[in-house]
């Protein structure tokens, strides 16, 4: 993994040499008052994915020299603030300022779910001439990715353009469930069968398991971490229970403005992923 910082004054491109690569808009908690939220922007060649779009990621894009009428393509893993907060600026923007619907990978549930308990009070009756006001596929574009059979749980895949992306379920909210069937729906991604995003989640390890036997491929993961035990995030402690091997692929994301008092690659992880820095995955 090459990591690569954006240098000062230098603006944020989505096109690159053809190799993949993730820059994390932010890596904060949804509360964290020191970084922005744990926004992810996927780059490879041409093609870009904005992973989330919390109430910050407009601003935090503009500052990277990057405003958010430039994102043509979203992915939402469930529908927080800190991952929704700034969709309806790229919805009405994308409408009324550039006149350009931007794509948006989706379930087909999680785009009702999406539209009628979260943008649809902001949008939906702004225009008087359409009868009944406006609808989720005016503002975006859905792609709807297909769902794979036969798998120890539920997960949707897609190629689009030069990415293959795999969602699945995670196991987020509410804070006792004690499986993703039981839970509210919530997703991370795999991309490209070489990185795993798991976004929020509980503390799961046979998702980390289950796809690493079957995605053998996968060479990082990219984990939420909080450090504290319980609510709705998996903690510090708990992670240190995988195997070396596994927290040796491991970044962690997602983290509490306390995250100077914990040393990661003292544990054997990676890391903490850094915002405004690219992780780049160059073909060897």
């Amino acid at each position: 993994m090459q990591i690569i910082d954006l240098k000062e004054g230098e603006k944020l491109t989505l096109k690159n040499d053809g190799f993949l690569s993730l820059f994390f808009v932010g890596v904060g908690s949804a509360f964290s008052k020191l970084h922005y939220q744990t926004n992810l922007l996927i780059i490879k060649a041409d093609t870009h994915l904005l992973v989330d779009c919390g109430t910050l990621t407009p601003m935090a894009l503009w500052k990277y020299g990057c405003p958010i009428v430039n994102i043509s393509n979203f992915l939402i893993t469930h529908s927080h603030a800190d991952h929704i907060g700034g969709l309806e600026e790229a919805a009405l923007m994308g409408r009324y300022v550039v006149k350009k619907k931007p794509n948006m990978i989706i379930t087909e549930e999680y785009s009702h779910i999406l539209w009628d308990m979260s943008l649809k009070g902001g949008i939906r009756f702004n225009e008087k001439h359409i009868k009944g006001g406006l609808v989720f596929t005016d503002v975006f574009h859905a792609l709807h990715p297909t769902l794979v059979s036969n798998t120890p749980r539920e997960y949707w895949n897609i190629d689009f353009e030069n990415l293959n992306i795999k969602l699945f379920r995670t196991k987020h909210i509410p804070d006792s469930v004690q499986s993703w069937e039981d839970a509210f729906l919530s997703y991370g991604i795999i991309i490209d069968e070489k990185i795993l995003f798991t976004s929020d989640t509980q503390f799961d390890p046979d998702l980390i398991h289950d796809f690493l036997k079957l995605y053998p491929t996968i060479e990082f993961i990219f984990h939420d971490c909080q450090f504290f035990k319980g609510g709705v995030h998996c903690s510090y402690e708990e992670l240190l229970t995988f195997p070396e091997e596994i927290r040796k692929k491991m970044y962690l994301t997602h983290y509490g403005d306390n995250f100077a008092n914990f040393n990661p690659i003292k544990d054997s992880f990676l890391g903490f992923a850094e915002q405004g820095k690219f992780y780049n995955l160059i073909a060897k």
